[in-house]
C-alpha cells in the first residue's frame, strides 16, 4: 500500500469498465494510476457513455488515488507513420482516445512518439509534431495534456533522446497541452546511465536543460531486462533488472520529483501481487525522514 504522501501506483486493467481500473488501484492502495482508456490493441473500441463517466468520476472521488490519472494511448497508433492511411488511422485514433480522456478526466494522455519507419528522425519528429497540431487544432479547448514517452530507441522508434522530444515540442503550436514522461526501463535502454549517482545527476541535468522538469508529469518506474543502451524494451521488476536498486534509491530520494507520480508497468497477474511487492521495494528504499 503506497504511503499517502508517496505519488505511486501501477497501470490497471479496465475489464468490466474504466472504473474497474479505480477499484482495482485502490485496492491496494494505490495513490496514483494509469489506465487505457479503450481495447488497446483495437483501432476503435466502444463509446464512453456518459453513465460509465459519471461511475468513473464517483469511484474516482471515494478511491485512495491522489495523483492525476494517465491514460496510455493504444500501441497501434504511430504519429508518423510512412504509410499515409496508416498515418491517417494514427491521427484519428489518438483523437478519438483525447476526446475519451476528456469526457472522463483524465488529465494525461501518454503516447510513444512514433517510428519513422526509414524516413529519417528529422521526418519523423516534424511528422509527429505535424499530427499533435493537428489533433489539438480538432480538440480546441481540451484540458487533456498529450504527453510523450520517452523511448528505449527499439528499431526505428522517435523518442529515445532528449532532444527528440524537445524537438518535436518545439514545433508544436500549442506548446501548453503538451508534457513528458520517463520511464526508467526507456531512458536506460536508451543509453542514460541512471544506475550510477554521477549518472543519475548527469541525466536528469540534461532532461531538464533540454527539455525542462516544468515538462515532466509522470514516471515510469521499470526496471530493465537488457543492458545500458541495448535499445531494447523489456520491463523487469524494481531491482531484479540492469538498473538494480540504487538507480531507484536515487528516484524515490529525490525531493525534485517528490510531486510527480510513479507508476509501475511490471508483468503481473490477476491477484496484483507483483504490484504490492514492487510498491513495497520502491517505499523500503525512502529514506526516512528523522523526527
Amino acid at each position: 500500500m503506497a504511503h499517502s504522501s508517496i505519488l505511486l501506483g501501477a497501470h490497471m486493467s479496465i475489464a468490466g469498465g474504466v472504473h474497474t481500473a479505480v477499484e482495482r488501484g485502490t485496492s491496494i492502495g494505490c495513490t496514483a494510476l494509469q489506465l487505457f482508456v479503450k481495447n488497446n490493441n483495437q483501432w476503435s473500441g466502444k463509446p464512453i457513455t456518459d453513465e460509465a463517466a459519471v461511475t468513473y468520476k464517483e469511484v474516482l472521488a471515494k478511491s485512495t488515488i491522489q495523483a492525476p490519472v494517465m491514460a496510455h494511448a493504444t500501441y497501434l497508433i504511430n504519429l508518423c507513420a510512412k504509410n499515409k492511411i496508416f498515418l491517417k488511422k494514427s491521427r484519428a485514433a489518438f483523437k478519438d482516445e483525447l476526446d475519451r480522456c476528456e469526457k472522463l478526466g483524465v488529465a494525461y494522455l501518454n503516447v510513444h512518439p512514433g517510428s519513422h519507419m526509414d524516413q529519417g528522425m528529422e521526418t519523423g519528429i516534424k511528422l509527429i509534431a505535424e499530427s499533435l497540431n493537428l489533433v489539438h487544432d480538432q480538440t480546441n479547448g481540451y484540458t487533456t495534456l498529450s504527453v510523450l514517452e520517452a523511448t528505449a530507441g527499439q528499431g526505428s522508434a522517435v523518442g529515445y533522446t532528449f532532444e527528440h522530444l524537445r524537438g518535436i515540442i518545439d514545433l508544436v503550436e500549442k506548446k501548453n497541452r503538451m508534457a513528458v514522461c520517463i520511464d526508467t526501463c526507456h531512458i536506460f535502454a536508451a543509453g542514460y546511465d541512471i544506475k550510477t549517482e554521477e549518472g543519475y545527476l548527469k541525466t536528469f541535468k540534461e532532461f531538464d536543460e533540454i527539455v525542462g522538469f516544468d515538462r515532466l508529469v509522470a514516471f515510469h518506474v521499470n526496471d530493465s531486462k537488457k543492458g545500458l543502451g541495448s535499445r531494447v524494451d523489456r520491463h523487469e521488476h524494481i531491482g531484479n533488472g540492469e538498473i538494480g536498486l540504487e538507480g531507484f534509491r536515487l528516484l524515490m530520494n529525490d525531493i525534485r520529483f517528490a510531486h510527480i507520480p510513479k507508476i509501475l508497468e511490471t508483468p503481473k497477474s490477476e491477484d496484483l501481487h507483483e504490484d504490492v511487492e514492487n510498491m513495497k521495494v520502491l517505499e523500503g528504499l525512502m529514506t526516512k525522514k528523522k523526527s
